[in-house]
């Protein structure tokens, strides 16, 4: 019976944990079984118990792992002394190399975070709204400071954080540009129509 291979740098859970989030994204949560995962890793399903306790497991630490990265990084930038302008911009360029260097993980909480259980599921409900309303509130700041174009700041995050998911069909096409480039053009684009003129 093979056994699940850490390294320095991953444990057998993150090893079990990552091979969960490409299977998730392919199949969606739903559609994988143990049994998928086990295959997926190279064991017998048995083995994967002796790590996780459940599916429902995984998925919480792929969700709360995701979230916790994203919440953490917001404060940081809320808390400097940046202009408004120039947080939104570190936000979404965050939110994008997270898109594209943890593609799996990321696109799992962002779509799949809705077949947690409570009390999993309200605590990301209230997790995704507060952070929402954070990224709203940064607008709205710099509307008055006269940075940002008077708008309505909800709209603009649902635009941003919509752009960002969109980023999978980046993923999926045979002639992409580079990561980079992508980058820069989200935020020319997106950040560049909130700039007051």
């Amino acid at each position: 019976m093979a056994k699940i291979k850490s390294n320095r740098t991953s444990t057998r859970k993150d090893i079990i944990v990552a091979k969960a989030a490409k299977l998730f994204r392919e199949k969606g949560y739903s559609a994988t079984s143990m049994r998928d995962l086990a295959e997926h890793v190279g064991v017998e399903a048995a083995s994967l118990y002796n790590h996780i306790s459940s599916k429902a497991e995984i998925l919480q630490d792929i969700c709360f792992r995701v979230a916790t990265k994203f919440v953490l990084f917001i404060e940081e930038i809320d808390a400097s002394n940046r202009s408004a302008l120039d947080k939104i911009e570190a936000i979404l360029r965050f939110h994008i190399r997270q898109m594209i260097e943890n593609y799996e993980e990321v696109y799992v909480s962002d779509r799949e975070w809705k077949h947690l259980t409570d009390p999993y599921l309200s605590n990301m409900q209230s997790q995704r709204r507060a952070y929402r309303q954070r990224m709203g509130s940064i607008i709205e700041e710099g509307m008055r400071r006269g940075e940002i174009k008077p708008i309505d700041a909800s709209t603009a995050v649902l635009i941003m954080l919509h752009a960002v998911s969109g980023i999978e069909s980046w993923h999926r096409s045979k002639r992409k540009i580079e990561g980079d480039k992508l980058e820069d053009n989200m935020v020319k684009i997106l950040v560049g129509g909130l700039k007051q003129s």
